[in-house]
């Protein structure tokens, strides 16, 4: 590569337990590379098992960042993310001409690649009213209104995480447009390119392994890992698969079987949602789980002219 080129980002992408850190791992140690962590729920340091985050030695095997990097206890978002991970880029491509960045988290990928979108202000009053439906009427009740008003960001969204419903719907009652209206408006020019490299099965394959991720992530001790976040529950970070359900089942609500059971079909809808995010991008190019690294590495060096 010619010193004069732009550098490259190389994107791994796809749904949850189709073996994305272990591409990630062989290809940055082939190029000689790091990687960045685009899995908003590998962001904090109080989540380990419940979040996938890869193991000792697999962090050991290649240079990690932004892997439980802050705590449930602070502010974060998309924004500050994609601000801090284009701070690192800047520096890091002065050194190295190619980098890696992995994860199932659509939106945090595309902050990086082509730039957040922009919303209009909101008052605190709608804000209230909002989180006062979530309080009395449920999340349901939220993910129903959504539904209706706003079907496009409906079928993308973790509608399970009520932050982002509830911002959703903020938009939408003070501007009377859906807030899948405002994504994509411009498009941020970045200097590096980007290579989408997405892992896909078939969907049953993909189901099969994530109910096998849960029964590991059980055996390895999920159970005190949720149970010794039960006071911090209602923190935002807090509220996703893993966590709500035996959250659920500590409160008496559910069986831990049913728990269990629950985290399994909330994990498969989440894996579905990821497909529908990254299927409309057609930048992508798709490869069998099972395809070899090389086979893989090969097609970024001529996609690359390395």
């Amino acid at each position: 590569m010619s010193l004069s080129s732009k550098p490259t980002l190389i994107c791994i992408v796809g749904p949850t337990a189709i073996g994305k850190t272990a591409l990630s791992i062989k290809l940055a140690k082939a190029f000689t590379t790091e990687i960045i962590s685009a899995d908003s729920r590998q962001f904090f340091k109080e989540m380990t098992i419940g979040t996938a985050v890869p193991s000792s030695e697999e962090l050991a095997e290649a240079s990690h960042h932004f892997i439980q990097h802050i705590s449930i206890f602070d502010t974060y978002s998309v924004g500050d993310f994609e601000r801090e991970a284009i701070q690192f880029l800047k520096k890091f491509f002065k050194k190295n001409q190619l980098a890696i960045m992995v994860g199932g988290s659509g939106l945090y990928i595309d902050a990086v690649v082509k730039g957040l979108d922009k919303f209009p202000e909101t008052t605190s009053e709608t804000r209230l009213l909002l989180n006062k439906d979530l309080n009395e009427k449920g999340i349901a009740f939220l993910q129903n209104e959504l539904k209706i008003v706003d079907p496009n960001y409906f079928e993308k969204v973790d509608i399970y995480n009520p932050h982002r419903v509830i911002r959703a719907l903020e938009i939408y009652r003070e501007t009377g447009k859906p807030y899948s209206s405002f994504l994509k408006q411009k498009k941020t020019v970045r200097d590096f390119k980007t290579i989408f490299i997405g892992l896909t099965a078939d969907r049953e394959l993909i189901y099969d392994r994530i109910n096998q991720r849960v029964d590991t992530m059980i055996h390895e001790g999920l159970l005190a890992e949720a149970e010794s976040l039960v006071p911090y529950k209602n923190k935002n970070a807090l509220q996703t698969v893993g966590y709500r359900e035996l959250f659920e089942y500590f409160e008496g609500n559910l069986t831990q079987e049913e728990a269990i059971s629950e985290i399994k079909k909330n994990t498969r809808r989440f894996a579905k949602r990821q497909n529908t995010w990254f299927k409309k991008n057609e930048a992508i190019q798709w490869f069998d789980y099972k395809t070899a690294a090389s086979t893989i590495l090969n097609f970024i060096k001529e996609k690359n002219a390395l």
